[in-house]
């Protein structure tokens, strides 16, 4: 249950967070702000009791349910929220009743809300492109356009053969060929509530498209074929799969299906022009921990199915160009292995961890011997291999050295000539002190790498880099309007000590004309710290509407992560999980004694495991904050992972634990949120959810916020927002996912007394 934080199209099953499409390879999340300084706290908030009083907050029925293991009794007098069907009309009232009374709350502050959204889409360019990628004829890329919530995917005809460098330039103007719009996702988007592409697939000789559509927000697709240029249905869509898709040839395609609790468990072959019903089944995974992926290799030759569990993961092949297409094994289910590959000439090339191994190892072996292993990059104890990209001459690495993302390229020998362990790399230098690097999508029959940086003060940038030169090529940076300059913002890298002496790092935010660093600015810290995944501090513009008014934004890199390769993350699960809680308190509180802040000027934010994150350390320390917002939060932990009905449990037993353990059961129930609610007090909070969403059930933080409402002694604010028509990712509008940042920002000014009207009094 990747619980997540961001947003990527995701294929279904991931954790309860973010999103990766093929293994952990991919991940991406996060969160961020901006605002005149003049809205700067002028004196103490007012008791946000006060704000309360404008209505009152719904009350729900209890209907007490005995829950009993080993012993244990518990009584949830919520339970009754769920409804999988998501039809009950006495929930759906609970639901909008809550949504009513956080309008109302919210309402003094709703001319606040609607500036800072002006604000946040003021700053997009609305009519733009991304930077275009030439695969053989076609550039292809995506547009914006003014108004419009989704983007179109065009591509532009290239009359050359010549070799792909990092100069090249998509011709435009009236001698160019003019654009062709494959696919306006705005026209496809509507009449309905929620629209995402989950994948956007070019067949192997350009001339189809196969795309993954969702119209609900529950992460099950309808997959339809169309003529790239005419844009026709070619045969009738594929319904009820994730949005893993890959072609094998111009003619099939792969692709995954789930079972009744939304696993990944059967991989498919289709024949274009065929019933879905007479596809060929080509592998069923049926050990409920293991989930399916799919990836093509960088010379197409190749795809991968990967079975994975949180543990391990073996892979099958598939030969695109035999015409007898089936699955062959090449690399064996073994618990504690963790496997992905790819392909280049004559090799696979595959990274392996294990418990020896635990940062990873990268072997290659020949295509006729999989047995026979040679070792290109050993493991070593300070650097973790996260990746890697193929081409015709080359591999780049992505790797974490000290917290850090590295991209390291290597030449390789001839295809053909025998291959040993990689020398004499060339890694890429960057300038921020802290910063993401994710690959993009290049051309294997290049020397070209793409990639795309960012920082939190610096705008996403997508570079080309000569692998030959070693020299970067700037193709496309994010405009930021409204006089945004880079210069203004200060990024810093700072470590807070943990209980236990273990030093975490922490990517910290300013505006250097407006902070004064002396214990009175106001703060928001983010935390996730699950599922391995790495929380680098990229560039978010909605941020700036905090930043700009003298916030000072921070991500605490905390174990449960993979900022600091395999042991950080294995130090944060399991029976280790609350190390995850008290690296998050430590790092406030070291903010606090270094003068960053005030306990009272610090609001914490996470979403899915990190709604965990803020639940639990708001029973463990509710004193150390003003305010918190826990979206599509994890918090009925114990309940949710006894019940193997529920989407995503059975898999994620290896991540947090079996509760039919005893020991885990006992673990668990300790830190779960909703076993936890005391009578105490508690900061400001605001909760949200989505009612499709298959990784965190609604009725999660529908029971949270009632069992808080019950037993909470504060008068603090207590609000609960539920998209009745989103999932995990809330609504699916660019301008859409804006107004739930604009009212996420207008809630914590409110909350510590900085709207206009507050601080005027």
């Amino acid at each position: 249950m990747l619980r997540l934080v961001g947003s990527l199209p995701p294929p279904a099953l991931l954790p309860r967070a973010i999103s990766p499409t093929f293994s952990r390879r991919r991940a991406l999340l996060l969160l961020s702000s901006f605002g005149p300084p003049s809205y700067c706290l002028q004196r103490p908030p007012l008791a946000s009791h006060s704000y309360a009083s404008m209505a009152a907050p719904p009350v729900a029925k209890k209907v007490p349910r005995e829950l009993v293991d080993h012993g244990d009794i518990r009584v949830d007098n919520y339970y009754w929220l769920r409804d999988d069907s998501r039809s009950d009309p006495d929930v759906l009232a609970h639901l909008r009743a809550e949504n009513d009374y956080t309008a109302a709350v919210m309402s003094d502050v709703k001319q606040l809300e609607d500036e800072i959204y002006a604000e946040i889409r003021g700053r997009i360019k609305e009519d733009d492109i991304d930077a275009p990628l030439r695969k053989g004829h076609y550039y292809y890329y995506k547009r914006t356009m003014t108004g419009k919530e989704y983007a179109q995917h065009c591509r532009r005809f290239v009359p050359t053969d010549a070799p792909i460098t990092v100069d090249d330039v998509m011709p435009t103007g009236p001698d160019a060929s003019d654009e062709h719009i494959i696919l306006d996702e705005n026209v496809k988007a509507e009449g309905h509530d929620y629209y995402s592409i989950g994948a956007f697939r070019v067949s192997p000789n350009n001339k189809l498209v196969a795309y993954a559509e969702d119209t609900k927000g529950d992460e099950i697709y309808t997959v339809y074929v169309i003529d790239a240029e005419s844009g026709e249905y070619v045969g009738q869509p594929l319904k009820g799969i994730t949005s893993d898709i890959e072609w094998a040839g111009d003619d099939h395609l792969v692709y995954i299906t789930m079972d009744s609790i939304l696993r990944p468990d059967k991989v498919w072959l289709h024949k274009l022009g065929s019933d879905q019903s007479s596809d060929a089944c080509l592998y069923h995974e049926k050990d409920d921990t293991f989930s399916l992926g799919l990836q093509t290799s960088e010379s197409k030759k190749y795809l991968f199915v990967q079975s994975e569990s949180k543990n391990t993961s073996f892979l099958f092949y598939l030969d695109t160009s035999k015409q007898n297409k089936e699955l062959a094994v090449l690399t064996p289910r073994v618990y504690g292995i963790d496997t992905t590959a790819s392909h280049r000439g004559n090799h696979f090339f595959i990274t392996r961890r294990s418990d020896e191994f635990y940062n990873s190892e990268l072997i290659a072996c020949p295509l006729d011997n999989v047995a026979e292993i040679t070792v290109l990059l050993p493991h070593r104890e300070s650097v973790k291999i996260q990746e890697f990209r193929l081409f015709d001459n080359h591999i780049a690495v992505y790797e974490r050295e000290n917290g850090l993302p590295k991209v390291t390229v290597y030449r390789l020998p001839a295809i053909g000539e025998s291959i040993g362990q990689l020398q004499g790399g060339r890694t890429i230098d960057f300038i921020d002190p802290t910063y993401a690097v994710d690959p993009k999508d290049s051309q294997f029959h290049s020397s070209v790498l793409r990639f795309r940086y960012s920082s939190m003060r610096t705008p996403p940038s997508v570079y080309d880099y000569d692998m030959d030169s070693g020299v970067s090529v700037l193709k496309k940076i994010d405009p930021v309007l409204g006089g945004f300059n880079a210069s203004n913002y200060v990024t810093e890298r700072k470590w807070a000590a943990a209980t236990d002496g273990t030093q975490i790092p922490m990517s910290i935010l300013y505006r250097k004309d407006l902070v004064k660093l002396d214990g009175s600015d106001p703060m928001l810290l983010y935390g996730y710290g699950s599922y391995e995944i790495c929380i680098d501090p990229s560039f978010r513009g909605s941020r700036l509407s905090l930043v700009d008014r003298g916030f000072i934004y921070v991500i605490a890199h905390i174990r449960g992560g993979g900022e600091m390769g395999r042991k950080w993350y294995e130090d944060g699960k399991l029976l280790k999980k609350k190390n995850t809680f008290t690296d998050f308190i430590d790092c406030a509180e070291h903010l606090i004694k270094n003068k960053y802040c005030s306990k009272e000027k610090l609001c914490i934010t996470g979403r899915s495991a990190g709604g965990l994150l803020m639940g639990a350390v708001l029973n463990m320390r509710p004193d150390l904050f003003k305010a918190a917002v826990a979206g599509v939060p994890f918090v009925d932990v114990v309940t949710t992972m006894l019940d193997p009905t529920i989407p995503l449990t059975t898999a994620e037993w290896e991540e947090w634990g079996d509760p039919r353990k005893e020991e885990y059961y006992y673990y668990m129930k300790s830190y779960s949120p909703v076993d936890n609610v005391a009578a105490q007090e508690y900061p400001n909070i605001l909760v949200t959810a989505g009612l499709n969403d298959p990784r965190v059930m609604y009725s999660e933080p529908a029971k949270y916020v009632a069992k808080l409402r019950e037993l909470k002694t504060d008068g603090n604010l207590m609000l609960f927002k539920c998209e009745l028509g989103a999932g995990h990712f809330s609504k699916s509008g660019r301008f859409e996912k804006l107004q739930e940042d604009a009212f996420t920002y207008a809630f914590i000014l409110k909350a510590l007394g900085m709207t206009p009207k507050l601080a005027s009094l």
